[in-house]
């Protein structure tokens, strides 16, 4: 049941404030420099966000280039062309 629903929580992010979901945006970096895979702070930051280029900007905010250059070199296949869209 829980794959069946693909909106991750959409509903409730796009009641939120842009400060407020910066705050959880800057939470999932913290989780990502912790051990979070790439792909899930990816999709999530563009759940929260509300859409991929919102989710690339703070992306590039929160992240250094040092930082994005090492997710995407760590990455392979079909997974390097997600981090690429969101990180580069």
């Amino acid at each position: 049941m829980f794959f069946q629903n693909n909106d991750l929580g959409a509903a409730e992010f796009s009641t939120w404030t842009e400060k407020r979901k910066s705050e959880e945006i800057a939470k999932l970096v913290e989780g990502y420099r912790n051990g979070l895979p790439v792909g899930i702070l990816c999709k999530m930051t563009e759940t929260i966000a509300g859409n991929r280029k919102k989710a690339r900007r703070h992306l590039k905010h929160l992240l250094s280039q040092d930082e994005r250059n090492a997710a995407a070199a760590k990455e392979t296949g079909g997974m390097l062309q997600i981090v690429k869209d969101y990180l580069l």
